[in-house]
C-alpha cells in the first residue's frame, strides 16, 4: 500500500528549505576532505560510453551533463560554477572502481554521478564509504543496499513491481518466465517478483540468467516456446535487451498472448531495436518520455535540442537529470568553505523538486526517492503509452524484500 507523504512525515522533522565487488580500503591519512575551491565545484560524471552497456549510459552522462550547463548557464550555484569531470568506465567495474578513485582521490571531486548497473556500483562503493566522498546512482535498482555515501534517485522494488506484477497477473495469467542478465539486480528483482506471485497464487515455469553482453537467444526462445508462460519477465539489461526482442519477434511469438514485461527496457533501448521489435511489451518505471507535465516538455526540448533531434529520454536519464538540481538544491545551502561531501550529505535530505516525473523527495531515513510508478506498453512508432499511473507518489523501501531489516538514518538495523 502507497504511503502518503503526510503520513510519514506526521511527528518527523520539517522539510529543509528547499557484497558485491569489493577493494581494499587503502587509504592515505590525515587528508583533507574534497571541497570546493577557486569558484568552482568539482564533480566526477562516471557513464560508461562504450561497452556493452554504453547504449544506455551514454544517455545518463547527456542528461547529467545537459543539468550541469543549465545550472552553469543561469549562474551556477551561488555564483560558482559547476566544473564536470567526464570518465569512460568502459562498462567493466574494475575499470568503474578504478575510475572513481581518481576522481575522489585526484581530482579532489566532492561527488560523484555515475553508474547504470549494481556491478558497477558495488565496485566504486569501497572508493566512496573509504573516503566519505558521495555518488549519485540514478538507476532502479534492486534495494538490500544501506550506504551513507549514495544518494539513489531511481526505484527500487516496491516502486516498481507492487503495482506492476499484480496488474499482469490479472491481464495475461499466472505462469511467469524469468530471464535476466547474470548479476545482483536481475536476481534481486526476481527474489521480489516471487514473492509477490506467491502471494498471487501465481507460478514460476523457469528463471534463467544470461552473461552481460549476451546476444544468442535461441535456447531461451526454445524454453519459453515449450513451456508457454503468460508472461515473459525480462530484467536483461544493455544490448542483450536488443537481441532478445528481435529473435523473440522472429521465432513469430505473439505480445497480445505471451508480452515481455520489464524493468529495464526504456525508450532508448527500443529505439537501438526499433519499434516494431518492440511493439506491444510492456515496462514499469517512473517516468516516460511521453507523460505530460511542463517540467517534462522544457526537460525534452532542451535534452533535444542539445543533442539531436532524434533522441529520447527515459527512466534513468531522468534522474540523471533531477538529481543535478538536487545537489545544486543542497550545495546552494552551504557556503563555499563548507562544500564538503559530509556537508552535502546533510543538506540534500529532505530536498523536493518537481522533477519531469513530478514532485519528488529526497528521503533523509535511507537516502532514496520517493517516485511515482507508472505502466506503460511499448508501440511501433518507438514510445509508450501509459496505461496506469500511481495516484501518489511511493515511499521507497530499499529493504521490502527483507521485512526483517529496515534502513534507517543511522544505518542499517534489525526489527
Amino acid at each position: 500500500m502507497a504511503l502518503k507523504r503526510r503520513n510519514f512525515l506526521k511527528g518527523s522533522a520539517a522539510l529543509g528549505a528547499a557484497t558485491g565487488m569489493g577493494l581494499p580500503h587503502i587509504w592515505m591519512k590525515n587528508t583533507a576532505l574534497a571541497q570546493a575551491s577557486n569558484g568552482e565545484i568539482k564533480v566526477g560524471v562516471l557513464f560508461s560510453l562504450t561497452g556493452t552497456t554504453g547504449i544506455i549510459e551514454e544517455s545518463l552522462n547527456k542528461a547529467t551533463i545537459l543539468a550541469i550547463e543549465e545550472i552553469n548557464d543561469n549562474g551556477g550555484v551561488n555564483g560558482m560554477r559547476i566544473n564536470p569531470i567526464v570518465e569512460d568506465p568502459a562498462s567493466d567495474p574494475a575499470t568503474f572502481a578504478e575510475k572513481a578513485r581518481k576522481l575522489v582521490l585526484g581530482d579532489k571531486c566532492v561527488s560523484v554521478f555515475g553508474s547504470y548497473t549494481s556491478a558497477s556500483r558495488k565496485a566504486v562503493l569501497p572508493v566512496f564509504e573509504g573516503r566519505d566522498n558521495l555518488y549519485f546512482y540514478p538507476t532502479l535498482y534492486e534495494g538490500r543496499e544501506c550506504s551513507k555515501n549514495v544518494i539513489y534517485t531511481g526505484a527500487v522494488p516496491n516502486q516498481q513491481q507492487d503495482e506492476f506484477i499484480p496488474w499482469l497477473v490479472e491481464k495475461f495469467g499466472k505462469k511467469f518466465y524469468l530471464i535476466g542478465s547474470n548479476y545482483i539486480y536481475p536476481k534481486e528483482e526476481n527474489n521480489y517478483c516471487k514473492k509477490l506471485l506467491e502471494e498471487l497464487g501465481a507460478e514460476v515455469v523457469n528463471e534463467e540468467y544470461v552473461p552481460l553482453g549476451h546476444s544468442e537467444f535461441s535456447s531461451v526462445i526454445n524454453k519459453i516456446q515449450s513451456t508457454q508462460p503468460n508472461v515473459i519477465f525480462s530484467t536483461v539489461v544493455g544490448d542483450s535487451v536488443v537481441a532478445l526482442h528481435r529473435q523473440y519477434r522472429a521465432a513469430g511469438l505473439d505480445p497480445e498472448k505471451m508480452p515481455m514485461a520489464s524493468l529495464t527496457t526504456s525508450e532508448n533501448e527500443v529505439a537501438a531495436m526499433g519499434g516494431e521489435a518492440a511493439a506491444g511489451h510492456f515496462t514499469s518505471a517512473p517516468y516516460f518520455m511521453v507523460h505530460q507535465s511542463p517540467e517534462n516538455e522544457k526537460f525534452v526540448e532542451a535534452y533535444r535540442s542539445r543533442w539531436g533531434g532524434d533522441k529520447v529520454t527515459h527512466f534513468v536519464s531522468e534522474p540523471s537529470y533531477f538529481q543535478v538540481y538536487m545537489f545544486k538544491q543542497a550545495v546552494e545551502k552551504l557556503a563555499a568553505s563548507d562544500i564538503t561531501p559530509p556537508n552535502i550529505r546533510e543538506a540534500i535530505k529532505d530536498v523536493e523538486l518537481i522533477a519531469p516525473q513530478g514532485r519528488v523527495l529526497l528521503e533523509r531515513e535511507n537516502l532514496h526517492t520517493w517516485l511515482w510508478p507508472k505502466i506503460a506498453m511499448a508501440k511501433s512508432d518507438g514510445q509508450f503509452e501509459v496505461l496506469q499511473e500511481s495516484p501518489e507518489w511511493i515511499k521507497p523501501l530499499p529493504y521490502a524484500a527483507y521485512p526483517d531489516q529496515l534502513c534507517a538514518e543511522d544505518g542499517l538495523q534489525q526489527v
